[in-house]
């Protein structure tokens, strides 16, 4: 299939797709559109900025759209969860592009933010909720949703879901579901835990897989710089002041690490934002608008946005600290090279970060090309010629450039033809 039409989708939603620009489905869409619609249970298995949000918005669209009748009070035809809340409010601005001029009607229930809003949004009833696990459970235990007539379940980034310790919430979310219905679980990597999940939750599934889980995007360029960590403030300054117009997304491991590493960057004279779990959601949601529309440059975040921000415009990912969880490392990179685009993401490894490093390249099952200082990682010594590899078919040549110097990483090259807009 070539393109949208020939997917078999509502008239509707062809009209909506075409509005907002979209003539070609993505390779994941491609595949589990055509079986969501055809009523099976997916998992969908793809890379990040791989149009995952449209591979189940589209078919439940269609569902719904088919489904005669409004939703009674305080109950949703279709639930979709997510992690965190800027992944709802992303999920749930895509369904509404889509849903526009239909009088479908989709609801975000996340925490931070008024919870008597949301009850009253909810009193009405609605064609889609979209939401995080522990404010739902808030308000099932108060009575004020009804998940009796849900027809049609999305797990979207289960594996963060269980990471993040949500296990018990989806348990007791999905006891009170309607049945049958129609699940679907998409995620860019499949840790054994989740196969768990999965078969708990999805009946006869169709598994989808555009990509081996754990792969990063073939447009991201990587490179790893080593250094003691008292040099990482002066490296992450020098890259970032040879591009000071690049949309850059800087990972710290910690709530506190983040904050005084933007407040460091501010006081320098970098246009810099943070966000992490210690924002309140206003904060957050006016950090990621900045940073978005171009007005902040740096965005310092902890792994709460790795699955939550969906700008295009993205140039670089700084690993500043290594995250603990090698998964969340794929979910960071893949924050930069969406919908298409190229990217570069640069990680800045420690000696006490070895292992973590280790444990990323096992899990991508790649080596990630040095751009600096010395590696710690044994028989990397004289590693060299090793290290010119590029995932995804973007190799150098030896030494990253001409006459055999090293590879710098970031900022001097092909970015500025890209054309990125600056607000």
């Amino acid at each position: 299939m070539f393109d949208f039409e020939m997917l078999g989708l509502a008239p509707a939603l062809n009209d909506a797709l075409s509005r907002i620009g979209f003539s070609q489905p993505t390779p994941i869409q491609n595949q589990a559109v055509p079986l969501a619609l055809e009523g099976h249970d997916v998992l969908g298995l793809a890379q990040t900025g791989t149009g995952k949000t449209l591979a189940f918005g589209l078919p439940l669209v269609d569902h719904l759209l088919a489904e005669p009748g409004r939703p009674a009070p305080k109950t949703s035809k279709a639930l979709i969860l997510a992690p965190t809340r800027e992944l709802v409010n992303q999920i749930a601005d895509s369904l509404r592009t889509l849903t526009e001029d239909t009088k479908l009607r989709v609801t975000t229930v996340v925490g931070g933010q008024s919870i008597n809003r949301q009850i009253n949004a909810l009193a009405r009833g609605t064609d889609i909720l979209v939401a995080t696990p522990g404010r739902l459970i808030d308000l099932m235990d108060r009575r004020d949703v009804d998940l009796g007539q849900v027809r049609h379940l999305v797990l979207d980034e289960a594996d963060q879901m269980l990471d993040l310790g949500f296990i018990h919430a989806l348990r007791k979310i999905a006891a009170r579901l309607g049945t049958p219905r129609q699940t679907m679980l998409f995620s860019a990597t499949m840790p054994k835990q989740m196969e768990e999940l999965s078969r708990a939750y999805l009946t006869n599934p169709r598994r989808v897989q555009v990509a081996p889980p754990g792969k990063a995007a073939d447009k991201i360029t990587q490179s790893v710089l080593f250094m003691d960590k008292p040099a990482k403030p002066g490296r992450l300054r020098e890259i970032l002041s040879r591009d000071l117009d690049a949309l850059t997304l800087v990972f710290a491991r910690t709530k506190h690490g983040a904050e005084k590493l933007m407040k460091g960057l501010v006081a320098d004279g970098y246009n810099a934002a943070s966000i992490h779990g210690n924002k309140s959601q206003g904060q957050r949601d006016r950090a990621i608008k900045a940073f978005r529309d171009g007005t902040v440059k740096v965005l310092v975040a902890t792994d709460v946005a790795a699955r939550g921000i969906d700008i295009p415009d993205v140039a670089y990912v700084i690993n500043y600290d290594l995250p603990a969880v090698p998964d969340n490392y794929v979910h960071r990179i893949g924050r930069t090279a969406r919908a298409g685009r190229e990217g570069e993401a640069i990680a800045f490894c420690a000696p006490d970060e070895a292992d973590l490093l280790r444990q990323i390249q096992k899990l991508m099952k790649v080596e990630i090309p040095v751009a600096g200082g010395t590696s710690p990682l044994a028989g990397d010594a004289d590693g060299a010629d090793r290290r010119q590899g590029r995932p995804g078919g973007r190799n150098r040549k030896p030494g990253g450039g001409a006459a055999g110097k090293p590879a710098a990483p970031g900022r001097s090259r092909r970015r500025r033809s890209r054309g990125r807009k600056a607000a």
